[in-house]
């Protein structure tokens, strides 16, 4: 499955640099730039692990239940973003 342009969007969305990241998850910056580029796939420890360091549950649930990554870029990032928006003003 590609979804390195879901993990780039969770990544950006959290305001992280791909140094920053990989710091947390204990890998190289072009570690990071590989799974971004589907040129690598993380493990499922690491994909929680991003997921939990860009608090992006939601991704983690969306493709669980199949939805591809395309559809999680363009329907629910964005929501979730506005969401956190409203919540915090």
């Amino acid at each position: 499955m590609k979804f390195g342009s879901v993990l780039q969007a969770c990544r950006e969305r959290a305001g992280l640099s791909q140094e920053e990241l990989a710091h947390q998850l204990n890998r190289t910056q072009s570690c990071v730039s590989k799974f971004e580029k589907d040129r690598k796939v993380p493990d499922i420890g690491t994909f929680m692990q991003w997921v939990q360091i860009t608090n992006a549950p939601e991704v983690a649930v969306a493709f669980l239940y199949g939805m591809d990554g395309i559809n999680i870029i363009h329907q629910l990032l964005p929501l979730i973003g506005g969401l956190i928006l409203s919540l915090r003003f």
